[in-house]
This record gives structure tokens, C-alpha cells and sequence, in this order.
């Protein structure tokens, strides 16, 4: 779950709502750092929307590994699209980031994906392989293990255009393919998330997709009756 934005008091919704949720599925909320201290993760556990490479020190701005450790965080989403887009990160910073999380005993939300420019050039793959490169070549393969992966098909976020379960899986595919090439067991043991509009009424048709694992949800994250809607179509 990706926490947009919010309040103190959605926040608290949040908190009672997710208390009684029958859920089989690994539920973890990453909020804005300004809301860390009003979640009560007894029923989900907590996470950081980015975090920075650098450790402690004088880095005025950042949040580094250890604050958001202090803050109760046990994961960190990494390479967003959004971060990718507006601080132009680049996949080898990214790469870092995610070894420097797993070292510090925070799971990294690797999040890879492609613009609709890449789609229509049908470099899908090559795009994202890219990607997936800087974090073999950065991270071992027992770091992977460590690891979350999420696919975010940028074009199908904001543009009115649709991924079909179908497309989603089939890069999920590929992913898996990737790692697959790298460590068998690695391959079949490592989370995919799909984050590309997740609603509840499309949730259980992606998550009965073969590859993909789960979901990194956006919008329909700000709204508990649709969020836990779809923590139990991952059942």
C-alpha cells in the first residue's frame, strides 16, 4: 500500500479498520514520513516512501536508513516511478539504495517499469532489463532474497489507458525469467507486485495473474473499505 497523502485521522480509520481485516496476505503501509508516529502497525507492518542513500549526518533534508528504522519502518520503497521522473534517479542509485536497505535490515520495494513512449517502441523489455541489471550487477544474489520487486507500468497510471491482467503478467513474466537466468530458487521464491491502478474491482483478476504476487497500491489505498477489499481478493 502506497499512502499518498492523508491525515491524522485517516490515519486513525486506518488503524481501527485494519484491526479486524481476515487477511492472509503480508499487508504493509507506506505513508508519509510526517505520519509514521500516528500508525498503530499491529496488524500491518510499517514502511518508508523513499529513504536515502546516505547514512546519518549532515544531509539536512534527507531521511536516511536509520531515522526511518527509529520511526518503526521495516520496509522502503525505492526507485519509484515518480522519484525516477522528478529527482531523476538512476537506476544504479536506485541499485544502491536497495543494497544500503538490505545491509541496514529493511526490505527495499524495488519499483521497475516503462513510459508509454518505451510501450509503443515495444522496448519493454530491454527497458526494464535495464533496470533489473543495475540490481544484479549491485546486490547478491542472498540480498535479492531480501528483496521485493514491484512493476509499475507508468503509462497505464494517469493516462486513461488500461493494463489488462494479461499485460501485466506478461512482464511479470519476464521478470521472473530474468531472475530465473540468475538463481532458480531466487526465481521462484521472489515477490512481484503489480502497481498499475489496483482498484477492488480488478484486484482479484491481476492477483490470479501466475506471476504476479500481490500489489503495490495507490489511489485506492486512501479509502480503508477499498484498500482492505482488496487485501482479501489476495487470499
Amino acid at each position: 500500500m502506497l499512502f499518498r497523502s492523508g491525515s491524522a485521522a485517516l490515519v486513525a480509520d486506518f488503524n481501527e479498520k485494519l484491526k479486524t481485516v481476515q487477511c492472509d496476505a503480508n499487508i504493509v503501509v507506506c505513508s508519509p514520513s510526517t505520519l509514521f508516529h500516528h500508525f498503530s502497525a499491529d496488524a500491518f507492518s510499517l514502511g518508508a516512501q523513499n529513504v536515502s542513500h546516505l547514512g546519518n549526518g549532515a544531509h539536512t533534508g534527507e531521511l536516511s536508513l536509520e531515522m526511518i528504522k527509529d520511526a518503526g519502518c521495516s520496509y522502503a520503497i525505492v526507485g519509484h516511478s515518480e522519484r525516477r521522473e522528478d529527482q531523476q534517479e538512476s537506476n544504479d542509485l536506485v541499485a544502491s539504495k536497495a543494497k544500503k536497505c538490505v545491509e541496514a535490515g529493511v526490505t527495499p520495494i524495488i519499483c521497475v517499469g516503462e513510459s508509454l513512449e518505451i510501450r509503443e517502441a515495444g522496448n519493454v523489455e530491454q527497458f526494464v532489463g535495464e533496470q533489473l541489471d543495475a540490481l544484479t550487477s549491485t546486490l547478491s544474489v542472498e540480498e535479492l532474497s531480501k528483496s521485493v520487486i514491484a512493476y509499475e507500468p507508468i503509462w497505464a497510471i494517469g493516462t486513461g489507458k488500461t493494463a489488462t491482467p494479461e499485460q501485466a503478467q506478461e512482464v511479470h513474466e519476464f521478470i521472473r525469467g530474468y531472475f530465473n537466468k540468475v538463481d532458480a530458487d531466487l526465481a521462484l521464491k521472489l515477490p512481484i507486485l503489480y502497481g498499475g491502478s489496483v482498484k477492488p474491482d480488478n484486484a482479484q483478476t491481476l492477483f490470479s495473474q501466475k506471476d504476479v504476487d500481490g500489489g503495490l497500491i495507490g489511489g485506492a489505498s486512501l479509502k480503508a473499505e477499498d484498500f482492505i477489499s482488496i487485501c482479501q481478493a489476495a487470499n
